[in-house]
């Protein structure tokens, strides 16, 4: 092999191990090729509120491997949110520093993109206009974002006490079923927000399919044991059904609560425990 030849190999090579350092699933749709994403930056999810309860959560379903892995954050008396599409995980944390500062959700969706640096993702385009994500006070207080170039379909909805988004979607019937589902259905939050996923898979979901799903609820000392405040945090990581799957556990949780004598202070009705 020539020089020259060699040089060529050594690039192609090199290339090959750039697209291989990008993780399944994590790879960027591009638009100027007009392809659907291969691998998936695709997500639908729900931020959540019950005002009886004061439990704040979120769940979402995607055809990725793990997307509880980065989507979704909660912290007790603090909020919620969901970073997903050309994601940028540090959104989750900085959401909820600026939440412990008491700032406005519409404040902090334009406070974290105004200082995205729009980096990259290792040596490729990983596009700041692609993001989405929303953010929710303890209150049930929210805002959201869909980047322009946002995987289509892509696009968010808000309800009472919920925000849903998605992105990959087979179109917005999807994050409107979301928020129909999220409204109508009755009991604990964790079923509520089951039943917002069950609504948007109903509507097509994720155009490409399902792998996994995960939840969070937080409230104040309400978890199990002591000085725990998540009461719930389930992933379902790689599963054809994976919200079928998630609505068979959070159904086991919500029978195990309910079976508890009486409600520790502050925690009445959590999770379909005593009131």
């Amino acid at each position: 092999m020539d020089r020259k030849a060699g040089a060529l190999a050594l690039g192609a090579v090199l290339a090959l191990s750039i697209l291989a350092a990008v993780p399944r699933g994590q790879q960027p749709f591009d638009k100027a090729l007009g392809e659907a994403d291969p691998a998936g930056t695709g997500t639908f999810s729900i931020l959540g509120y019950d005002p009886d309860t004061g439990e704040l959560g979120a769940a979402v379903q995607s055809r990725v491997f793990s997307v509880g892995n980065g989507v979704l954050w909660a912290e007790a008396g603090v909020g919620a949110a969901a970073t997903q599409a050309i994601v940028d995980v540090s959104y989750g944390p900085q959401a909820l520093a600026l939440l412990r500062e008491g700032r406005k959700p519409e404040d902090i969706i334009k406070t974290i993109l105004d200082r995205d640096p729009d980096p990259g993702y290792a040596g490729q385009r990983w596009q700041k206009a692609g993001r989405q994500f929303a953010v929710m006070t303890p209150s049930g207080e929210y805002a959201a974002h869909t980047g322009p170039e946002a995987t289509a379909w892509a696009g968010h909805k808000g309800g009472k006490f919920c925000t849903a988004q998605g992105n990959i979607l087979a179109g917005e019937a999807v994050v409107a079923n979301m928020v129909k589902n999220f409204e109508e259905t009755k009991g604990p939050l964790s079923l509520r927000l089951v039943a917002a996923l069950e609504g948007g898979q109903a509507a097509g979901g994720d155009s490409r399919g399902q792998q996994s799903a995960a939840l969070v609820i937080v409230k104040k000392d309400c978890g199990v044991w002591l000085h725990n405040d998540t009461v719930l945090r389930l992933q379902v990581d790689d599963n054809p059904e994976p919200i079928k799957e998630l609505r068979r556990l959070v159904e086991k949780s919500v029978e195990s609560s309910s079976r508890a004598r009486r409600a520790r202070p502050g925690c009445a009705g959590v999770n379909g425990g005593p009131k």
